[in-house]
C-alpha cells in the first residue's frame, strides 16, 4: 500500500504517536521500521506501507535493527549475513562504512562492533575481499584493462593494484598471466 501525507509526514519526523498504528517498508533496501525510527528518510517511491509485522515479514522485508520493528533483537549472525548480502550486492558502488550502516539500518560504530567481533574482520575488509574476488574473476575471464576492472569493482587503479598485490602476492598483471 502506498503512504499517505499523513504517514509520510509521520515518517519524516520520526513520530512515535503512529508507533504500532502503521509500519514502513523500504524497497530498495527490504527493510521495514516504525514510523518513529530515526534513520535517513527514504525516497517516497521506495516506501511501502503494513498494518502489521507479518504483513511486513510476509512480503519478505526484514526488520531494522534501529527501531525493532518486531520487538526483538536481530542475532548477530543474521544481521551479518545481511551485511553480507548488501556487500555483495553493492560492491561496485563507492562505499563507505555509513553507507553501509544506512544500507542495513544501524549504526556506523554498532555495525563495525557486531560484524568484527562475529566474523574477525571489519566490514571495510571484507569488502575489499568481495572486489578481490570478483577482479580475479574479470582478469580470468576478460581482456578488459586493468585500470577498467578497478573501475568494476569500486576501486582507482592504484588502490586496487596495491590491495590486489596485498592479497595475491602478485600484481594484477601477473595474476592474469599465471593464470
Amino acid at each position: 500500500m502506498h503512504p499517505t501525507d499523513m504517514q509520510l509526514t509521520a515518517i519524516a519526523t520520526n513520530d512515535a504517536t503512529f508507533d504500532g498504528q502503521f509500519f514502513y517498508g523500504v524497497t530498495s533496501t527490504g527493510i521495514f521500521c516504525r514510523p518513529s525510527c530515526a534513520s535517513r528518510l527514504p525516497n517516497r517511491d521506495h516506501i511501502v506501507i503494513f498494518d502489521t509485522t507479518d504483513e511486513a515479514l510476509t512480503a519478505g522485508f526484514r526488520p531494522c535493527k534501529r527501531c525493532r520493528p518486531t520487538g526483538q533483537q536481530v542475532s548477530a549472525e543474521t544481521w551479518v549475513a545481511e551485511i553480507n548480502a548488501v556487500l555483495e550486492a553493492h560492491y561496485a558502488e563507492a562505499l563507505d562504512l555509513n553507507t553501509i550502516a544506512t544500507l542495513v539500518h544501524g549504526s556506523p560504530s554498532y555495525l563495525e562492533h557486531v560484524y568484527t567481533k562475529t566474523t574477525g574482520m571489519t566490514v571495510m575488509a571484507h569488502l575489499i575481499t568481495i572486489r578481490i574476488a570478483h577482479a580475479k574473476e574479470l582478469l580470468t575471464t576478460t581482456r578488459l584493462a586493468i585500470h577498467q576492472i578497478a573501475a568494476r569493482i569500486g576501486l582507482s587503479a592504484t588502490y586496487f593494484s596495491t590491495q590486489f598485490k596485498q592479497h595475491t602476492g602478485m600484481s594484477p598483471r601477473e595474476y592474469r598471466k599465471q593464470k
